[in-house]
């Protein structure tokens, strides 16, 4: 499990004295619990894996914005604590799936809900999700969606 991952991350970064990569393993372990705190009142648990990824992804997600946002400003010394962090926390998610991959995950969606036109976005997006939400970049994948409907 990928939690359990993070956790020997932890032991290990604390042994070795790796000081950035312990700060980022404790990010990490921060929002999870954050997660589960939220997933108490929830009427349905999702599968442990999935929560993590999906809390590493929204992590992801805005640790490149960060990066972008310092960049644009001439923060590069807060861009490199930023990307050091980023990092880290891809190096817990399972291994994405390459462009063409996801393309053809999207071509097959696509011919088995009858997608025609952009109306049919929810539908195929909807059903990526559900079957390749965990090792794909959904943002990324909405603009290829688009592409493939118009």
């Amino acid at each position: 499990m990928i939690r359990e991952q993070i956790k020997s991350a932890q032991i290990t970064a604390m042994k070795a004295g790796d000081k950035e990569r312990l700060a980022a393993v404790r990010l990490i372990l921060a929002k999870l619990k954050d997660r589960d705190i939220e997933l108490r009142t929830a009427s349905t648990v999702p599968d442990d894996d999935a929560t993590v990824v999906e809390v590493l992804q929204k992590m992801v997600k805005q640790r490149r914005e960060s990066i972008e946002m310092f960049t644009s400003g001439g923060r590069e010394e807060l861009a490199a604590k930023e990307q050091v962090e980023l990092d880290v926390i891809e190096s817990f998610l399972p291994t994405q799936l390459s462009e063409d991959e996801t393309k053809a995950a999207i071509d097959a969606i696509k011919a088995e809900v009858g997608a025609a036109s952009l109306k049919d976005m929810g539908k195929v997006m909807a059903v990526l999700k559900e079957r390749h939400g965990s090792v794909i970049d959904m943002s990324k994948a909405s603009g290829m969606v688009k592409a493939a409907l118009s």
